[in-house]
């Protein structure tokens, strides 16, 4: 199956969006309230309603980023968060995206693609941090779905992707995952090694 810009769309026409909790997730929130740089460049790939950018931008960031498939989901977004111009909105394919970023928040944009495409996602996630940027987000930590999204997978897997191009500052169980997610979520802060 073709998990493209139609497939995406149709997820939302139809109200199929059971990944989207409605709010910034905890785990993320709790990272986020920390942060004290203002001014880090960050991206959120496959961003769907995008929860997360719009608290970043309530805590006073204002180089957020996002990038979606469905112009459906962007245009959620843009209703709710005016403070974000469409030059930092971009609506294509994530692996032909070419800027980069200080920072890149997954939240479950990775169990959204094929598996086939997780070693090109960690790569492409090197390409797109500047030194020392940071990939910071959730991995689901078990079995989910073989043929549709989103597809689980394992923290022994995860470790294979991501090995040759990051450091593993923080990747443990999530403590703060939101009740139907409990103990089924990796908690990963991932610096980008040297090229």
């Amino acid at each position: 199956m073709n998990f493209d810009k139609e497939y995406w769309n149709q997820k939302y026409i139809n109200e199929k969006t059971g990944w989207d909790i409605g709010y910034v997730s905890t785990p993320l929130k709790e990272y986020i309230d920390q942060l004290e740089n203002k001014e880090l460049k960050i991206l959120i790939p496959g961003c769907g309603n995008a929860y997360e950018a719009e608290y970043l931008v309530s805590k006073g960031f204002k180089n957020v980023y996002l990038i979606d498939w469905s112009e459906i989901a962007l245009d959620n977004f843009k209703k709710r968060a005016h403070e974000i111009p469409d030059s930092h909105l971009f609506c294509g394919d994530f692996f032909k995206h070419i800027e980069k970023y200080d920072m890149i928040l997954e939240q479950t944009f990775f169990c959204s693609l094929d598996p086939s495409e997780r070693a090109n996602y960690a790569k492409k996630m090197h390409e797109l941090l500047n030194d020392n940027g940071k990939l910071v987000g959730l991995l689901f930590d078990t079995s989910l779905n073989d043929d549709v999204p989103p597809f689980g997978g394992s923290r022994e897997e995860y470790v294979k992707y991501f090995g040759p191009y990051f450091d593993f500052k923080t990747y443990e169980t999530a403590y703060n995952s939101i009740k139907p997610r409990a103990g089924r979520e990796i908690f990963m802060i991932l610096v980008k090694k040297p090229v």
